[in-house]
């Protein structure tokens, strides 16, 4: 096929690269991003890509970075080795981040387009252009790629339209509305052939991501050969990087977060999802509505399970309080404002006994706040939100991959100890696309607790009552579903009897609170170490990391490059937060000359439950709150400055792609 074998330019650095485009919303960035990374993850490639983009539907500027490299990764870095674009502004936003020996994929006939007339660019960025460049005159698309081009970035103008008129010539399509939804294909196409990697991945990738349908993945296979063709014969210098098959062992997955928890869940046993749509969690619903009707491991059966979409997220989580209470496992999922609105029916929950699960995607806050960007700024509401004392599980994920194993321990945490549990995890995590190993289902267990409905069997005696809420040693009374032949019980928002009908009686209420609140204590002796906590590195480290949630990657990258040079480093996953391992941290603290805490919140949140669980205080609080996450460079860079005494005691990353 034309272009297969092309090559272009010397090859410098071998599959190892980070890459991003952009472009307007509605423009196909997403789409082009994913043929991007499934056809690296074809070739044996590693990857692990962000999605970033505004609360709108279309037109403002949004963009994907996409590392890729031999070994697995798990976080980006800083910067950029190929920017590929389409438009103006995405050369605008992003061209000071391409990195030296870099490239920047553009559209010539937008270089002498005024950066002043870009509509959707951020008037902060107009001005400090325009004190940057006050000596050049009007400011034009071309003024930035050439200053890039003297910090030595090389530039590939690719002509966009003189390329669809070839697809046109091929296709025999002659519609600009179709023609022009190529240009996406086009500038992954270009990236590619700059970076040698075969036309054959690519254009099984394209298949794949328009799922086989002819009418969509012909025309951009073949505006992906006639790029090919083009970018051989005009860029013979080429960029210096290359991609290539590599081999590989087992199978792989390419998805990310909101899919993971959302697959974690079917395995588990879910069987009742309810949600109301609120960005970054919608799209776990909407995945699992795609498979309400699903293969299970053993014969021909079909399993099943229902997902309602409700009027508000106040009835998102009644109504799987009441899928609990009929015995299915049950939960919702949300975000931010939608998890304050459930707080009153967590509550409920808590003093009922019910054990439902809570997915909450955390983004940036308060109120609406910044819908579309990254934050971990919900730690202190998950523990503490709802009015008094009543006990639930807070459990956080670290990465794509714990989050779908993770979502079945929710549901186990919840049935065992009759509780809600809180699944936390964040935006970054939800629009992470990874490679990652076949999950292993057969890792999973069912543990369901004292649950009279699946087959074991309820009896009582002539003359007794069932009391859900029974005073039993362990504070765990044997539930049944609802409906259950003489399983007859009460459930209010009042305190109760053992039977459920309300009561304020001292001596009850007091027996009730030590009931509800002793499971904490129990969960904390039942539940396994490695379940509360992920610790990494040297013994008695000189400085030990604490943190959560999705800055693992960062971190354990960051820690390996300090490790070899700058001392012993130890990284502490805290996963349980609530019941916090209070003993289990306040040991590993005290073995570290120095421990700082790194989280993404203004005011270091986990921080604060650290001293109020142990009473130990952070030497260094490192946070990070602009709504994007920490990248490997932030965090060695800010744990080597502590590691040569020269940080401060509270540091505040900025880092903005």
């Amino acid at each position: 096929m034309p272009g297969r074998d092309l090559h272009i330019g010397d090859i410098v650095i071998e599959n190892r690269l980070q890459w991003c485009i952009g472009g307007a919303q509605g423009s196909g960035v997403d789409t082009s991003a994913n043929i991007f990374s499934r056809a690296c993850a074809e070739g044996g490639l590693w990857v692990v890509g962000k999605r970033e983009y505004y609360s709108n539907i279309k037109g403002e500027h949004s963009y994907f970075v996409v590392r890729v490299d031999r070994n697995r990764v798990d976080a980006l870095t800083e910067g950029f080795d190929v920017l590929a674009t389409f438009d103006e502004e995405t050369v605008a936003r992003h061209f000071d981040e391409v990195r030296k020996d870099g490239g920047i994929i553009y559209d010539p006939s937008l270089a002498s387009k005024k950066v002043a007339d870009i509509p959707t660019l951020d008037k902060r960025i107009k001005d400090e252009f325009a004190e940057r460049f006050r000596q050049s005159g009007t400011i034009t698309i071309m003024t930035l790629l050439e200053d890039a081009k003297k910090r030595g970035v090389h530039l590939f103008p690719v002509p966009y339209s003189t390329l669809l008129s070839g697809v046109s010539a091929k296709t025999g399509e002659k519609r600009q509305s179709v023609l022009g939804r190529m240009v996406n294909v086009i500038a992954v196409s270009a990236s590619f052939a700059l970076m040698h990697y075969n036309l054959n991945e690519l254009e099984s990738s394209i298949d794949h991501v328009f799922g086989g349908r002819k009418k969509l993945s012909e025309p951009n296979k073949i505006a992906a050969e006639v790029t090919y063709e083009y970018m051989a014969g005009n860029f013979k210098d080429g960029l210096g990087y290359q991609l290539s098959r590599v081999a590989t062992e087992g199978k792989r997955l390419l998805l990310n977060g909101n899919q993971a928890i959302a697959l974690g869940k079917l395995a588990g046993g879910l069987r009742f999802q309810t949600y109301y749509p609120i960005t970054p969690a919608a799209d776990e619903s909407t995945y699992l509505e795609r498979y309400e009707r699903f293969s299970v491991k053993d014969g021909d059966k079909k399993g099943s399970l229902m997902v309602v979409q409700t009027e508000d997220e106040i009835s998102a989580i009644t109504m799987a309080i009441g899928g609990a209470l009929s015995g299915a496992r049950s939960s919702t999922c949300t975000s931010g404002p939608g998890f304050s609105l459930m707080s009153e029916g967590i509550g409920w929950a808590g003093i009922n006994e019910v054990p439902v699960v809570v997915t909450n995607y955390q983004r940036a806050g308060p109120s609406t706040g910044m819908p579309t960007r990254h934050e971990q700024g919900d730690l202190k509401f998950a523990l503490y939100g709802g009015h008094g004392d009543f006990p639930k599980i807070v459990l956080a994920s670290g990465d794509v991959e714990e989050s779908f194993y993770d979502a079945n321990l929710a549901f186990n945490y919840a049935e065992r100890y009759q509780l809600p549990v809180i699944h936390i995890v964040d935006k970054a995590m939800a629009n992470t696309t990874i490679t990652l190993p076949y999950f292993d289902p057969d890792r999973m267990t069912i543990d369901r607790g004292l649950f009279l409905g699946d087959g074991t069997p309820f009896v009582l005696k002539e003359g007794e009552e069932y009391e859900r809420f029974k005073f039993t040693e362990s504070g765990i009374s044997p539930r049944v579903p609802i409906g259950t032949p003489g399983g007859i019980f009460w459930n209010t928002g009042d305190e109760h009897t053992e039977l459920g009908h309300i009561t304020e009686d001292p001596v009850i209420r007091d027996r009730m609170m030590d009931k509800r609140m002793g499971k904490l204590d129990l969960a904390l002796k039942e539940i396994p170490e490695d379940e509360q906590y992920h610790y990494f590195g040297a013994e008695n480290p000189d400085l030990l990391v604490v943190s959560w949630g999705s800055t693992k990657g960062s971190i354990l990258e960051a820690m390996a490059r300090l490790n070899q040079h700058s001392g012993k480093i130890g990284f502490l996953q805290i996963r349980l937060i609530r019941p916090y391992p209070a003993q289990a941290v306040i040991r590993l603290v005290k073995s570290a000359h120095k421990f700082a805490v790194m989280e993404m919140n203004y005011v270091g949140q986990l921080a604060d439950i650290t001293a109020e669980n142990t009473g130990l205080l952070a030497d260094y609080r490192i946070v990070k709150f602009n709504g994007r996450p920490i990248t490997v460079d932030e965090a060695y860079v800010s744990l080597k400055r502590i590691v040569e005494g020269k940080s401060e005691k509270r540091v505040v990353l900025t880092h903005g792609a």
